[in-house]
Order: C-alpha cells, then structure tokens, then sequence
C-alpha cells in the first residue's frame, strides 16, 4: 500500500472533523435540503462530488510536480496548513460563532441548476481549497514512492468521507435543525468541540518535524 495505515488512518480521522465543521457546502446542503427535500440535497450533493474531483486530480498533478521540484516547499505548506486550521477553528469558538444548522430558504432549483450549483458552491469554497494546498500534502510521504497514487487515495478518502457524512446531513436535516433549535446547549457543544479540536491539530501540525 503507497501509504502507512496509520497515516491514512489520521488523515481519515482529519476528514471527519473537517466535514463536520461548519462551511458553506454544509450550510448549503443542509439549507436545499429543508426548503426543497432530501432528494434536491442529494443532486447538490453530486454536484459538490464533481468540484472535488476537480480538485483531487489538480492537487495529484500540481503538487506532485511542485515537492518534486522543489522540496523546501514543505515547510511553507507545513506552516499555511497550520494557519488553516486555526482559521477554520475560530468561527467556531469567536461570540456568535456560526453553525451549519442556521440555515436560508432557498428557491426551487432543477435538477441541473441543483448539480451545478452543488458544483459552483464547492469550486469556490475556500475552505475545500486550502485544505487541498495546505493539509492534504502533509500526508504524501515522497519516501514510499508513488506520489500521485498518494494523492489519489487521499483524495477519495476524503471524498467517500464528505459524501457519506454530507448526505446523512442531508437525510436528518430537518430533524438535526430542529433538535438544535431546541438544545442550544448542545449546539454551542459541537461548536466549541470542533473549534478546539482544530486549534489542537494546526499546533500539533506546526511544530511536527519532516
């Protein structure tokens, strides 16, 4: 296997707190779903699938080239994917710290606008973006060889990922928004949780030798 178990097994788990955080493919998908249904999520849901693949294989191709060319480049991806995460971790702790579960209503879509707009909405998510620059080649190790096979299995890790938690959202939407309503206790748990789970990693991540 070009990867360590243990290292996929930290970049899975990286995954899932990463999904769970709020972002705007969340915020979106969840919203579609309680104005239009599950199944309008579902559509949406295909259309962010295509942006990450989009970005899977720019990721492969393009930074593959890059740590070939030019090793030292590790250092200063080390460093923004450390800055990533604390910027993900602070809307989550900062006062009035957003969720997912506060959501729009949003009009009536069809099926291709949907796939589409699902796509657009990922494509411009800058939170997708850099995680794909800055943390996802934290976990390629040049010294197994195969680094684009590495960045592939990455890629679709976390895409199976991000599928399979977004439509679960997706399916408990309304059920999750209303549960949340009612138990802002729990929301500001979740909140607070990942914020400091996030903060952990970008310090761990930071001062982690090559």
């Amino acid at each position: 296997m070009p990867l360590a178990l243990e290292t996929w097994l930290a970049f899975a788990a990286l995954c899932v707190g990463l999904v769970l955080t709020p972002g705007p493919n969340m915020v979106y998908l969840v919203s579609r779903s309680l104005s239009q249904g599950w199944r309008a999520g579902g559509i949406s849901l295909a259309g962010t699938a295509a942006g990450f693949v989009v970005f899977v294989l720019s990721a492969a191709f393009g930074l593959t080239a890059i740590a070939l060319a030019v090793p030292f480049v590790y250092e200063a991806i080390k460093f923004a994917g450390a800055a990533y995460l604390l910027w993900l971790a602070w809307p989550s702790v900062k006062p009035g710290g957003a969720s997912p579960f506060v959501t729009r209503h949003l009009p009536y879509a069809g099926a291709r606008r949907l796939f589409m707009m699902g796509m657009l909405t990922n494509l411009l998510n800058p939170k997708v973006a850099l995680f794909y620059v800055a943390l996802l080649p934290q976990f390629v190790d040049p010294s197994r060889g195969g680094m684009l096979g590495q960045h592939l299995i990455l890629g679709a890790t976390q895409i199976a990922i991000s599928m399979t938690v977004n439509f679960m959202f997706i399916l408990a939407a309304g059920a999750v928004a209303t549960f949340f309503a009612r138990n802002p206790f729990w929301l500001a748990v979740q909140r607070y949780l990942m914020g400091f789970v996030l903060g952990g990693l970008a310090v761990r991540l930071a001062f982690e030798r090559r």
